[in-house]
C-alpha cells in the first residue's frame, strides 16, 4: 500500500470498517484498511452477538432505525447464513413490565411490519401456561404470558472476518496490527497516514485520496489527531456478558426479559452454553481493555437469578465472560441506556471522513453512507452493490440451500479424516470455505497428529494462519475459533499443544512466543474473573 496512492484508506478493522472496505472495493475503488489490533478485536467481537431489529427502539419512537436494521437482518442472513441464523425469542409479559399485553402484541406486530418479517417468522402470543412450557425456568411470580418473535443470532467476529475476506476478493488490502501514528497534510488536507506495523516494528506512510475514520471507540482519538474533534462527540458505554454451561443453566428458549431496574436483558442458548447480558454503564477508562468488574458480574448474576430464580447462580458458575464498548453519539442529559444507537458521519475541513455510533446490524448501511461520500467526491455514479454480495463462505445457495450444502459437502471432511459430525460442524462454521480447511488437514495431517492435536482443531489453526491473518494464539482462540468465550474448557485443555504448533508454523522467535503466551493467559484470567480479582491475584504473586 505504501508504494501507491489509494483511492480510499479505511482506519479500523471492526465490522464498520470491514463493511466500508467491501463496499468501496466492490465499487471499483483502490482500497486499503489498517487495524491497530486484530480484526474485530474491539467492539466487533464483544457484542450481544445478535443481528437484531432493536425492538426496544420502538419505545423510543425510533421507527426509522427499527425499519432499517430490521430489513438489514434478512440481508445479512442471506449473504452469510453460515454465521447468522434465525433465533425465536421469547418476550415474557410480566406485571409492571416494559410491555402490557396490548402494547406487546401491537409493538411486535408493528415490528414485524417495519422489519418486513417473513410470514412464517411473524410474532405470536402465548398465555402463561404456554409461556412456561416454552421456558420452564422463568419466574412464575407476576408472569402473565409472553410474545414470541424472531431475532438473528450471529458470531460478530466471524461476520467481520468474512466481510474483510470478501473485500480482498474485490482487490482490497486489509492489514491487522497496523497502528495509525499520525496524519500527513498538504495544503491543509489529510493526504496520508503514518502507520506502524506493530508485529515487525516497521513504519510506513500510506497515501490515499480519501481517508475514512471507522475506528469505533477510537474515532474521537483520531479526530483529535486531525484537529477536528469539536461539536458532537462520543460517549462510550460498557456492556458485559456472562457465559454458563448448559448443565448449570439449561435454558431452552432465548429470552428477552425485564430486569428489576427497568432495563431489559438477553439470555441466549448457544450450543452447550448459555450467555446473559448486558450491562450499560458509562465508560471512561482504557479503551483497549474494558474489563468486567465485581459490580458488573453481580448485576448480571442478580438479573439472571431474578428472572430464573430456581437456578441460584453464583460467581463460581461463571465459565467465561466478555466486556465491550459501544461508541455512541453523546446526548446531553441522557443515561447510557437512553442514548440513541443511530450512526453519524463527521466531515472535517481536512477531508477526513469519520463515522461512529450505529449497531452491528446496520453495518452495511453505515458503510454505504461513508462510501457514498467518497463516490460523490470522485464523481463515481456506481450505487452500493453489497445488498446482493454474499460474504466469504456464503456461497451456499442462500439460507434455503445451506442445510443441503452442509449435508452434501460433508464427505470432503470425511475424506480428510474427520467424522461426519466433525465435517458438518466445520461446514456450519466456515460455510463454502470449509473445503479449504479440509485441504489443510489432508496436506498437513502428519504434522497435526505429531503435535498431538485433533485433526479438526489442527485444520482450524492452519486455516486461521494461512487464510485469515491470525497472528497470535489469542487471535485464534478468540476471534477465529470462538473458543475463549464458548469453549473455555477446550482452551484450557489444548492451549499448550496449540501454542507449540502455532509457534512452529508461524516461525515465532522466543520473545514473540513469550509475549503471545502472556497475552493469552491474561485474557483467560480476565474472562474467568473480575478486574478486582485479577489485580488482587497479581499483587499477591508479585
Amino acid at each position: 500500500m505504501s508504494r501507491e496512492t489509494l483511492d480510499v484508506l479505511v482506519i479500523g478493522g471492526g465490522i464498520t470498517g470491514a463493511g466500508i472496505s467491501l463496499d468501496a472495493a466492490a465499487r471499483g475503488m483502490k482500497t486499503g484498511l489498517v487495524e491497530m489490533q486484530d480484526f474485530a478485536a474491539g467492539t466487533s467481537s464483544r457484542s450481544t452477538k445478535l443481528v437484531h431489529g432493536g425492538l426496544r427502539y420502538l419505545k423510543q419512537y425510533e421507527v426509522g432505525l427499527v425499519a432499517e436494521v430490521g430489513t438489514e437482518r434478512a440481508i445479512v442472513y442471506e449473504n452469510a447464513p453460515h454465521v447468522t441464523e434465525p433465533q425465536w425469542m421469547l418476550l415474557p409479559l410480566v406485571e409492571n413490565g416494559s410491555f402490557g399485553k396490548t402494547s406487546m402484541s401491537f409493538g411486535l406486530k408493528v415490528y414485524d411490519r417495519l422489519a418486513k418479517v417473513k410470514k412464517e417468522e411473524q410474532r405470536f402470543m402465548l398465555n402463561k401456561e404456554k409461556t412456561l412450557e416454552k421456558e420452564p425456568l422463568l419466574r412464575n411470580e407476576g408472569l402473565k404470558g409472553g410474545g414470541v418473535y424472531v431475532e438473528y443470532r450471529t458470531d460478530d467476529a466471524r461476520l467481520t472476518l468474512e466481510t474483510i475476506k470478501r473485500s480482498i476478493e474485490f482487490g482490497a488490502n486489509p492489514v491487522n496490527y497496523a497502528r495509525v501514528e499520525d496524519f500527513v497534510y498538504e495544503n491543509g488536507k489529510a493526504v496520508a497516514v503514518k502507520v506502524k506495523d506493530t508485529v515487525n516494528n516497521k513504519e510506513y506512510t500510506i497515501y490515499a485520496n480519501h481517508i475514512i475514520n471507522a475506528a469505533g471507540p477510537w474515532v474521537d482519538t483520531l479526530r483529535k489527531k486531525d484537529g477536528s474533534n469539536f461539536g458532537k462527540h462520543l460517549r462510550l458505554t460498557k456492556g458485559i456478558h456472562l457465559v454458563f454451561d448448559r448443565t448449570r443453566f439449561p435454558l431452552r428458549q432465548a429470552t428477552y426479559f425485564d430486569t428489576p431496574d427497568g432495563r431489559m436483558a438477553f439470555a441466549i442458548p448457544r450450543d452447550n452454553k448459555t450467555y446473559v447480558g448486558t450491562t450499560d454503564t458509562v465508560y471512561e477508562a482504557d479503551i483497549a481493555s474494558p474489563r468486567m468488574t465485581e459490580e458488573d458480574r453481580s448485576y448480571v448474576l442478580e438479573i439472571s437469578n431474578y428472572m430464573f430464580p430456581e437456578l441460584k447462580l453464583t460467581k463460581e458458575d461463571v465459565e467465561s465472560s466478555w466486556a465491550g464498548l459501544r461508541p455512541l453519539i453523546y446526548e446531553e442529559g441522557k443515561s447510557a441506556s437512553e442514548i440513541s444507537r443511530k450512526d453519524e458521519v463527521f466531515l472535517s475541513e481536512t477531508g477526513l471522513i469519520s463515522i461512529a455510533g450505529g449497531k452491528l446490524t446496520g453495518y452495511r448501511k453505515m458503510a454505504e453512507k461513508a462510501v457514498d461520500i467518497v463516490a460523490e467526491r470522485m464523481n463515481i455514479h456506481a450505487p452500493c452493490p453489497t445488498e446482493h454480495i454474499h460474504l466469504s463462505g456464503g456461497a451456499v445457495d442462500g439460507s434455503s440451500g445451506f442445510d443441503t450444502y452442509v449435508k452434501t459437502q460433508a464427505y470432503l471432511g470425511e475424506q480428510a479424516g474427520l467424522s461426519k459430525d466433525e465435517a458438518e460442524q466445520v461446514i456450519e462454521f466456515y460455510g463454502s470455505n470449509a473445503p479449504n480447511v479440509f485441504a489443510h488437514i489432508k496436506k498437513q495431517k502428519k504434522d497435526i497428529e505429531q503435535a498431538g492435536l485433533p485433526l479438526k482443531l489442527g485444520g482450524q489453526i492452519l486455516y486461521a494462519l494461512e487464510e485469515e491473518m491470525a497472528v497470535t494464539p489469542l487471535d485464534f482462540f478468540n476471534r477465529r475459533a470462538a473458543l475463549l468465550f464458548f469453549g473455555m474448557n477446550e482452551v484450557d485443555k489444548w492451549k499448550e499443544p496449540v501454542l507449540a504448533f502455532m509457534k512452529k508454523k508461524a516461525g515465532w522467535n522466543e520473545t514473540q512466543a513469550a509475549s503471545f503466551v502472556e497475552e493469552l493467559e491474561t485474557e483467560i484470567r480476565y474472562a474467568k474473573h473480575t478486574e478486582e480479582e485479577v489485580e488482587t491475584e497479581s499483587a499477591v504473586l508479585s
